[in-house]
């Protein structure tokens, strides 16, 4: 009987850590989706008019680099090679319309990295997606006040 329980409870963990390759489509996407925005931000950057606007949104820049440098160790870990990730098109090259973009783009971002979030196993890939969220979350928020400033402006 003991050993019944043995198998069980083993097999039990082995397929509980397999399913996180089941995520592997989702970290590809979510790679893809921080290297678009590496470049993305770059671009808004450039284009802002206010020196603290410029500054905050190459602060952002640097959360996707950090978040495209974990992603790509738990893509590596969980495939056992490098993720090649692809840009997505569609960002706009004018400041406000690439504004809009982006934040309509992280409040997305923030469900989809909790999707991922819950659906892991392993507690370094949750958590990583969970922080990832929140700093989604507090991009959205420093977009939408840069919009507002923008439309102040006009």
């Amino acid at each position: 009987m003991s050993s019944n329980y043995y198998t069980y409870s083993y097999n039990d963990y082995v397929r509980r850590q397999n399913n996180d390759d089941e995520l592997i489509p989702d970290i590809q996407k979510a790679l893809n989706g921080v290297y678009t925005a590496i470049v993305c931000y770059e671009k808004l950057a450039r284009n802002a008019s206010l020196d603290s606007q410029r500054d905050q949104i190459l602060e952002i820049r640097e959360d996707e680099k950090r978040h495209f440098e974990e992603f790509s160790k738990i893509y590596a870990n969980l495939t056992g090679s490098q993720a090649a990730p692809v840009l997505n098109k569609g960002f706009p090259s004018v400041y406000r319309p690439g504004l809009e973009f982006a934040f309509r783009d992280a409040q997305k971002t923030v469900d989809f990295y909790l999707d991922i979030a819950q659906k892991a196993q392993n507690i370094t890939l949750k958590e990583t997606f969970r922080r990832a969220a929140a700093d989604e979350q507090n991009h959205a928020v420093w977009l939408s006040f840069f919009l507002q400033q923008v439309l102040e402006y006009r």
